[in-house]
């Protein structure tokens, strides 16, 4: 007959076994989402509130900044892109405040381009991992509300994920669905991060 304490030894085998292989899983996902975020710039819009008309108002400013950035960023490297996005803030600050005025709106937007950290998303064609990225960060008044999240550069929310010249195939693989259970691994590797600060 096993013994109990040899019956332990064996469970606890097990476990350290399955944690390392959940340790070098989540490094792996961990490492493709680093290389992803290299290649991205994120957008970032933050309503005043999660009122009916601020969520609205919410949409309307990522529009008008969507639109201005598509023809801006066009034919750039991502670098290129962050000096562009740089240079812009003035602007784009205008652009979403000249919205908000339109629609009524006096309150102050803020923009900024900043490291941010994401959770995982799925969008209707693509999903992108949790973690770090460069973002467009838009913030209208309080900005209480709701966010809206996409990605700015190469232009994702407003073209096919096929047609963005800057993600290689494993890319393109890695955020449409193509690398199986993607939004599994994704969220996996979400908890993982979770894991890590917890005990860290």
């Amino acid at each position: 007959m096993v013994s109990l304490h040899h019956r332990l030894r064996r469970w606890e085998s097990a476990l350290l076994i399955g944690l390392a292989c959940a340790m070098l899983w989540a490094s792996a996902l961990g490492a493709e989402q680093d290389a992803l975020a290299d290649k991205v710039v994120r957008l970032h819009v933050v309503a005043n509130s999660d009122s009916e008309a601020d969520q609205t108002l919410k949409l309307q400013v990522r529009d008008a900044i969507l639109a201005d950035a598509a023809s801006e960023l066009a034919g750039l490297s991502r670098e290129e892109a962050l000096e562009q996005l740089t240079q812009d803030l003035p602007r784009l600050g205008e652009i979403a405040a000249q919205t908000v005025g339109e629609q009524g709106y006096d309150y102050p937007v803020t923009v900024s381009l900043k490291e941010e950290r994401f959770p995982t998303k799925r969008y209707d064609d693509f999903a992108l991992p949790a973690g770090e990225y460069m973002a467009l960060r838009v913030q209208i008044g309080s900005g209480e509300g709701h966010n809206w999240w996409c990605v700015v550069f190469p232009p994702l929310c407003m073209g096919s994920v096929e047609e963005a010249a800057e993600l290689d195939d494993r890319d393109r693989a890695l955020i449409t669905g193509e690398t199986e259970g993607y939004v599994v691994k994704f969220r996996a590797m979400e908890l993982w991060e979770e894991f890590k600060a917890r005990f860290a």
